[in-house]
């Protein structure tokens, strides 16, 4: 017997269908509106929390290019280049941490790490999570706390040691050495 999925709670329906909404305007640069109406046709008897659905549908597409230079100094390409599903979650987390201060930073990084395992593609969850968690420690520093190096375990406690072999090329590099082969004998 398996265990029933838990229903969606009004507010994750709110952020998923804004998700669809984002990624129709980023893909056809659809109106807002025109969106908006979509989805309602489509849905008509989803049960949401329709305040934060069009505050995040409305104030992302309103707030985008704002949002998408908050968040292109901790991204590795531009956000053009972004799947469009990954860039979606990255504007609705980054609209929620700036504008939403009553939604705790760690609500929305796991609301946006769950859409994205459900509609990103197989590690955006990821990227998605690495880029939202640095944007908290900026923009909500103080719910964040310090976080520095000292509090994170380092890898190496030593310094490294330079390895020797390391200068010699690899044509002439010894061959390690492999403990000799047994002979087999029989009793006697």
């Amino acid at each position: 017997m398996t265990a029933a999925t838990p229903a969606k709670s009004a507010r994750r329906k709110a952020r998923e269908l804004a998700l669809q909404g984002l990624f129709e305007w980023l893909l056809a640069g659809s109106d807002a509106g025109a969106i908006e109406a979509f989805l309602d046709e489509r849905y008509p008897t989803i049960k949401l929390d329709r305040e934060l659905f069009e505050s995040l549908l409305h104030g992302c597409i309103r707030e985008s290019a704002a949002l998408d230079e908050a968040l292109q100094p901790l991204l590795d390409r531009p956000s053009r280049e972004l799947s469009p599903v990954e860039h979606a979650l990255l504007l609705l987390g980054a609209y929620e941490m700036r504008f939403l201060p009553e939604v705790p930073y760690k609500v929305i990084i796991n609301e946006a790490v769950d859409l994205a395992k459900s509609y990103g593609g197989t590690d955006g969850f990821k990227y998605v999570n690495g880029v939202l968690d640095r944007l908290a420690l900026q923009l909500r520093s103080a719910e964040t706390g310090p976080r520095d190096a000292q509090q994170r375990p380092t890898q190496r406690t030593r310094p490294a040691q330079p390895n020797p072999a390391a200068a010699v090329p690899v044509s002439i590099k010894p061959r390690s050495s492999r403990p000799a082969a047994r002979s087999r004998r029989g009793p006697g």
